[in-house]
């Protein structure tokens, strides 16, 4: 185990890391708010956008991440439209994450009783107050344990963003395979993508538990 080459490249990892971990909480707050816009427009049942959300919802789920990746950062500029490698693993990542994040709010939205929604109208809510008070606390309680998978799953996706010349960790870890010493390396990488994922496994884990002990069933 040679630690002079931890010393040496742990600066350039913890850059990387600073870069990933940006990247990811960046795709995967828009993929949150995506997926609940999508999700309540198929819960409502509003015509015209339902299809298109439904349409959006199956194609982002089922193409993956690399070749969105590949079609934003490579097919763009043949119509003039040229995004940098930033932008495209944000629009990509929250793209991707968009779809999922919708099935599991449509799941939680599906979970709230029409007794309760019944119950608020009756009380004279506006819909808005219906979704604020009323549905939302309950599907968000409901969804999330599918909302932590695909948090988790989200930033597992980031390894492929060294595909648009973003400096991340698995970039980094590519470019410093010609050094040798790949026992340091790989892991140099498996800690910083544990040191990333099991903080947000666990304030999710946290989440579920208050959940119970507010009265949510999860």
């Amino acid at each position: 185990m040679d630690l002079f080459f931890f010393a040496q490249y742990m600066p350039m990892y913890l850059k990387a890391a600073g870069l990933t971990v940006t990247l990811a909480a960046a795709g995967i707050g828009l993929s949150v708010v995506l997926g609940l816009i999508c999700a309540l427009v198929r819960f409502y049942r509003l015509p015209l956008l339902r299809p298109l959300a439904s349409i959006y919802i199956e194609f982002a789920r089922n193409t993956p991440l690399m070749i969105q990746l590949f079609f934003l950062y490579y097919a763009l500029p043949k119509v003039y439209l040229k995004l940098e490698g930033i932008s495209c693993a944000i629009i990509g990542l929250a793209f991707l994450g968009g779809g999922y994040m919708a099935e599991a709010f449509r799941g939680g939205l599906e979970a709230v009783s029409r007794t309760q929604i019944e119950a608020g109208l009756s009380m004279g809510l506006t819909r808005l107050q219906l979704i604020r008070y009323v549905i939302l606390p309950q599907a968000f309680a409901v969804a999330a344990p599918a909302l932590a998978a695909n948090t988790i799953f989200l930033i597992k996706e980031t390894s492929v963003f060294s595909i648009v010349a973003l400096a991340d960790l698995v970039y980094v870890f590519k470019d410093l395979i010609k050094e040798g010493h790949s026992t340091e390396n790989n892991l140099l990488l498996i800690g910083f993508y544990l040191v990333i994922i099991l903080p947000v496994s666990l304030l999710f884990s946290l989440w579920e538990r208050r959940l119970r002990r507010v009265g949510f069933s999860v």
